[in-house]
């Protein structure tokens, strides 16, 4: 059984203070790759750089093609250029792609000089589209068989290594289009002599190269096949995007999700030196600043208000941080919406009547709640009826603003995850201290 993560970086990053240097090396050669690469990149980079001299030449590029870019530069730059001609003995075009961007254009002429002639061209295939289209990801692992085929044909090809993931045969026409698609299960056991096309009754989803990745990684996941054929603009078969592939761009969309909405990229390392980490987080912080200062102008128009009736100050983190957290939730409903492709202009008044609904109910409920308490606190129901009735009008605002923000955020083509909860925030802060403050300016003053 494998050990837990935390429990191998600590028997890493002791050992050397223990005299056991061979313990590195047994801890190396027990790991499977995916293991490693976690390893490497949950360590400061100086055990990062000894781990790494501890791993076989013939693992490294698997390890580096597992691991995330920025962690993986620092092995990079550490490895001798004589060095690099060993790990390229046997790259092919899916592991130069994932690493393309890490490496210099040096290495990366280096590795496709190691590659046969198919496999530079694969590459050059690949490269012509993003990083965002499922044409730069595919697989060409693939079994296909022309049209004319027989089970003699397809009992013959299995014969051979059968890919992973793969559970059907791809039947392409004598121009490379695909045409059918046949189940294993199908074939085997079948009468040789049978056209495999007569075998071929089930419908498969057609993945277009320009696709995005997300988008045709999910068609993957739930069409019921190991793999799906990608094809170009002519329907020439391209390759296959199969469930493993699929499942993993998948993973990484929702992890780049999750490190955009506090502004950071999802292959920032854990260990990155300090200027570099500062550097990269320091204009998220510059742009929180400004909106800060835009929702402190809101509340400087209140001045008088706040030297007169104290208690508004001390309660305008309530108002603001209810307006947050119900619009946090709204924003987050709406970006995996948008994600899945849930949200459109079918649905969209649906969705916001529903949230707003949601938003009231909630906004009612809490109103009472928080005005009762206010006005016990402070002895004055007055204050209690304005902090309630701000309150509500916050939290349906942030519903409001929820919905429509990534909504208009991904119409312009812009990242719902990386900016719409800056905005939202600006929005809830300035709505919810216009709303207190005002009304407490017209009621209390």
């Amino acid at each position: 059984m494998a050990e837990p993560l935390p429990t191998l970086i600590q028997e890493v990053v002791s050992a050397p203070e223990q005299g056991d240097a061979a313990a590195v090396s047994n801890i190396v050669a027990a790991r499977d790759t995916d293991e490693l690469a976690l390893l490497l990149e949950s360590l400061p980079q100086e055990q990062r750089l000894n781990v790494w001299d501890s791993i076989a030449r013939h693992r490294k590029l698997e390890v580096l093609v597992a691991m995330r870019g920025d962690a993986r530069e620092v092995l990079i730059d550490s490895t001798e250029q004589q060095e690099w001609e060993g790990l390229f003995s046997d790259i092919d075009a899916e592991q130069l792609l994932e690493l393309a961007d890490s490496l210099p254009n040096k290495l990366v002429d280096s590795a496709l000089r190691a590659m046969d002639k198919q496999q530079r061209q694969f590459f050059r295939d690949a490269s012509q589209f993003g990083d965002d289209q499922i044409g730069h990801w595919l697989s060409h692992d693939v079994l296909v068989l022309p049209l004319s085929a027989k089970v003699r044909d397809a009992m013959r090809l299995l014969r051979r290594e059968v890919p992973e993931h793969t559970d059907s045969i791809f039947l392409i026409n004598r121009a490379g289009q695909f045409a059918e698609v046949v189940r294993l299960t199908d074939v085997i056991g079948a009468p040789e002599h049978v056209p495999l096309v007569d075998l071929s009754e089930e419908e498969i989803d057609i993945v277009k190269a320009e696709e995005d990745c997300t988008k045709a990684s999910l068609l993957v996941q739930k069409s019921g096949f190991s793999a799906l054929p990608v094809v170009d603009e002519s329907n020439k078969l391209l390759g296959r995007l199969d469930i493993a592939t699929a499942s993993e761009l998948v993973n990484e969309f929702y992890e780049r999700q999750l490190m955009a909405s506090a502004g950071m990229d999802e292959e920032e390392d854990l260990f990155a030196p300090v200027k570099k980490s500062a550097r990269s987080r320091a204009v998220w912080l510059g742009i929180n600043l400004l909106t800060a200062f835009l929702a402190s102008w809101f509340i400087g128009l209140f001045e008088a208000t706040l030297q007169q009736v104290v208690a508004l100050a001390v309660l305008m983190p309530v108002v603001a941080s209810m307006g947050g957290i119900a619009g946090s939730q709204t924003l987050t409903l709406i970006i995996r919406g948008l994600a899945l492709g849930q949200v459109t202009g079918g649905n969209r008044r649906a969705l916001l009547v529903k949230e707003l609904s949601v938003g009231g109910l909630n906004g009612v409920v809490w109103a009472i709640v928080i005005g009762i308490v206010a006005s016990v606190w402070f002895s004055d129901p007055l204050i209690g009826v304005v902090i309630g009735m701000a309150i509500l009008m916050n939290i349906v605002a942030a519903a409001f603003a929820g919905v429509l923000i990534p909504i208009a955020l991904d119409k312009l083509k812009i990242d719902p995850a990386l900016s719409g909860s800056v905005i939202l925030t600006t929005v809830t802060d300035i709505v919810g201290f216009v709303a207190f403050l005002g009304l407490g300016t017209w009621w209390l003053l």
